[in-house]
C-alpha cells in the first residue's frame, strides 16, 4: 500500500464550527436558510475547510463536508510544530501562525485551533490580527498553512544542503589558535619582586 493510499485511508474527523440562519426577503415574506462552516481532518497532515447553506441544518452540515473533502490538503510539519513562522491572510483577517517548543501546546481560539488539532498539529502559537469573522479567519488559517514549505524543498531551490538552512546553522569547525602568551602575570611577579627588595 503506498503513502498516498495510507493517507486516503485514514478516518477523517469532522468539526462544526459555526452555524448561521440567514434570511432572504421575498414577496410572501422571508425565507429562512441555515449555513454551515465545517472543518474536516485526520488529525496526522490533512486536513480541509468547507461552506454550505441549506433548508435544514443537518443537510447544510452534510453539503459543508462535501465541501470540505475536495478542499483537504497536505499541512507541511516538523515533528509536532510547523516548519517556519508565517501570516496567513483572507480578505480584512490575518492570522500569524508560530512554530512552538514541544509540550506548549495549541494556543489558538475558536475555528483556528480546530484547523490545527485536526490537522495534527500539537505544539503552535497562533494570534488572529484582523477581523473576527469566523469564514475569514478559517481561509486565512488555510492560506498560512497552504503557504508553509519544507526544508527539503528550500534547500533544493538555494542549492544547498538542508543543514545549512536550519536554525541553529552548523558552524564549520576551525583549528583552535595557540593562546596569546599573558604579561599580567610577569608584572605582577616583577611588582612582588621589587616590593621585598624594598623591605
Amino acid at each position: 500500500m503506498s503513502v498516498v493510499e495510507v493517507a486516503e485511508s485514514r478516518e477523517l474527523k469532522e468539526r462544526v464550527i459555526e452555524i448561521n440562519r440567514v434570511a432572504k426577503v421575498v414577496k410572501g415574506g422571508r425565507r429562512f436558510s441555515f449555513t454551515a462552516l465545517v472543518v474536516i481532518g485526520d488529525e496526522v497532515d490533512r486536513v480541509g475547510v468547507g461552506y454550505g447553506k441549506a433548508r435544514e441544518v443537518p443537510l447544510a452540515i452534510s453539503k459543508a463536508v462535501d465541501d470540505a473533502k475536495k478542499n483537504l490538503f497536505q499541512v507541511p510539519k516538523s515533528g509536532t510544530t510547523i516548519t517556519h513562522e508565517i501570516l496567513g491572510r483572507s480578505d480584512a483577517a490575518r492570522v500569524l501562525l508560530r512554530p512552538a517548543s514541544e509540550g506548549t501546546g495549541v494556543i489558538a481560539g475558536g475555528g483556528v485551533r480546530a484547523v490545527l488539532e485536526l490537522a495534527g498539529i500539537r505544539d503552535i502559537l497562533a494570534k488572529s490580527l484582523g477581523n473576527p469573522n469566523p469564514v475569514n479567519l478559517l481561509k486565512a488559517t488555510v492560506n498560512g498553512l497552504k503557504s508553509l514549505r519544507r526544508p527539503e524543498e528550500v534547500a533544493a531551490i538555494r542549492g544547498k544542503a538542508v543543514h545549512e538552512i536550519l536554525f541553529p546553522r552548523k558552524k564549520t569547525e576551525e583549528p583552535e589558535a595557540p593562546p596569546a602568551p599573558t604579561e599580567t602575570t610577569e608584572t605582577t611577579a616583577d611588582g612582588e619582586a621589587d616590593d621585598h627588595a624594598d623591605a
